[in-house]
């Protein structure tokens, strides 16, 4: 017997890229139910060679559901992923409306896994933002080598991030620019087509914005509290991989050889590091591509046991969709969970 899933916002970019991981990793779905809006009831999703068609969401019982793999957006989540998990199906959100919440266990099975069993208290766990997810996969094997002490990150992150209409502008405005029509910004607060925006959410009272503020706030929860975070996020015009260019400052002695020997047997991490031309991984090979890739990784001489690295990851994947995906998996392989149909 097999479970059964629900994927809310199957229509959108992360909820397709859901339905295309559940069936490349042979996840044990008996049925998959895929939810949205009423607008998009009868849409058509694939779902490894089926095609499936979106129910409403708003009319859905989950009570013999499984699992709900929730990419709607947070508003969406606060609204219904209380009354599904009251209803007995564990919801994994890809929102940001819970993972702040202590109740809530925030995972990335390669970084802290064992947490995952404090999904009971309200039956849901978080999946972190897309830059967190690949930042604490390449910090963890370091940090439990040598322990971190502070860390600065500025990201590239790639417009897909803000969702198709984003996809769409950075799109439109670079053919406008070809043929020399207007320029409009809608989705972004500047041209964001050959061009670099350093703006990502809402700006906080500090002078950060939210999504710098989250991958400091998430950092601490899943790695270590103790670590001191610091973070600039940029939008720039790819459409799909987020980059990070991340400076470590550890306690103890971490030289660029044992850093590269550490993380190339790390869980999620593929290290392509050749100090050549070429020898490194950008954003446009890592679309489509479950990895974590780390390269440019070098010693910082102004720091005691300081160093850099260059850390890339497709964020509809490892970002969003891949991470939710494995997080379901952890709780099949580790027996947290079992199927209804089964116990029927």
């Amino acid at each position: 017997m097999g479970y059964k899933i629900a994927i809310i916002g199957a229509t959108g970019n992360v909820g397709r890229e859901m339905l295309d991981i559940l069936a490349e990793r042979g996840f044990p779905a008996e049925t998959v139910v895929p939810l949205a809006s009423r607008r998009s009831v009868g849409t058509e999703v694939s779902f490894g060679d089926k095609t499936l068609k979106v129910k409403a969401l708003e009319d859905y019982d989950f009570a013999g559901t499984d699992i709900a793999l929730m990419s709607a957006g947070g508003e969406i989540s606060k609204q219904y992923s209380p009354k599904i998990g009251a209803a007995g199906c564990v919801v994994i959100d890809n929102s940001s409306a819970f993972r702040y919440d202590p109740d809530v266990p925030l995972i990335v099975p390669e970084v802290n896994a064992d947490a995952v069993e404090g999904f009971t208290k309200k039956n849901i766990i978080a999946n972190p933002n897309c830059s967190t997810a690949q930042l604490v996969v390449a910090l963890k094997p370091l940090h439990d080598q040598a322990k971190i002490k502070r860390i600065v990150v500025a990201t590239y992150q790639s417009v897909s991030g803000a969702g198709k209409d984003a996809m769409d502008e950075l799109f439109n405005q670079t053919r406008s620019i070809f043929v020399n029509d207007p320029i409009e910004a809608e989705k972004f607060t500047k041209r964001i087509a050959f061009n670099v925006i350093p703006h990502i959410d809402v700006f906080m009272d500090d002078g950060s914005t939210k999504e710098e503020w989250k991958v400091v706030a998430e950092t601490k929860k899943m790695l270590d509290k103790n670590i001191k975070v610091t973070c600039t996020a940029v939008r720039v015009p790819v459409f799909i991989g987020h980059s990070e260019a991340i400076n470590i400052e550890f306690e103890n002695e971490m030289t660029a050889d044992q850093a590269r020997a550490i993380l190339r047997e790390a869980p999620g991490c593929l290290v392509i590091d050749k100090r050549e031309d070429g020898g490194y991984i950008t954003p446009h090979e890592s679309a489509g591509e479950d990895a974590t890739y780390i390269s440019r990784i070098r010693e910082d001489a102004t720091v005691d046991n300081g160093l850099n690295i260059w850390v890339v990851s497709d964020n509809l994947r490892k970002g969003a969709a891949l991470n939710t995906v494995q997080i379901a998996e952890l709780l099949v392989n580790r027996g947290l969970l079992k199927p209804k149909s089964q116990a029927a």
